[in-house]
């Protein structure tokens, strides 16, 4: 005659709720990001445009390069000259809480027109931050946007001396 003690359902009991207690205590804490206030807000104030400086041409024509870091180069028969011309990028003023995700999409090549005739063609350069960046400063402080370009010149009989201005699209778009 074989006689059960009932011990084979308490050893099951007892697995049973050590995986239970097991289970519960190997939880994983997981952490979300904060919900941005709505609706979201982001200003853009343009707050300096781009600057190009002063240059001489020879008779071959060439490019003048402004990247987002303030630096100027050329090629060709363009020639930096300094006269007291300022250069540099065009600075763009971002105001939205931390951690907005800001993109930016340069427009088409832009047309800048000469004070005595003649037209140049502006290409829009880089940026800093890179595309895309997060916005860092709590308003009222802003995160600064520095966009570069490229200018075509043309031959001294193309681009005759003087002033050239013109307008550039740039779109911020926020994620």
């Amino acid at each position: 005659m074989f006689m059960s003690t009932g011990f084979g359902n308490s050893k099951r009991r007892v697995v049973g709720c050590l995986s239970i207690l097991f289970l519960l205590l190997c939880q994983v804490q997981a952490h979300a990001q904060v919900h941005p206030p709505r609706p979201i807000s982001v200003y853009f104030n343009p707050s300096l445009g781009l600057r190009f400086g002063a240059i001489f041409l020879s008779p071959s024509g060439g490019t003048l390069t402004i990247l987002s870091d303030d630096s100027r180069s050329s090629t060709g028969g363009v020639l930096e000259a300094g006269l007291g011309f300022t250069y540099g990028a065009a600075v763009f003023e971002v105001l939205a809480n931390p951690g907005t995700i800001i993109s930016i999409l340069n427009g088409p090549d832009a047309t800048l027109y000469g004070s005595a005739g003649g037209s140049m063609t502006l290409h829009i350069g880089d940026c800093f931050p890179t595309s895309p960046f997060i916005t860092t400063a709590a308003p009222p402080l802003y995160t600064t946007v520095k966009v570069g370009g490229i200018l075509t010149v043309g031959t001294p009989v193309s681009n005759p001396e003087g002033s050239y201005s013109g307008s550039f699209l740039v779109t911020f778009m926020q994620e």
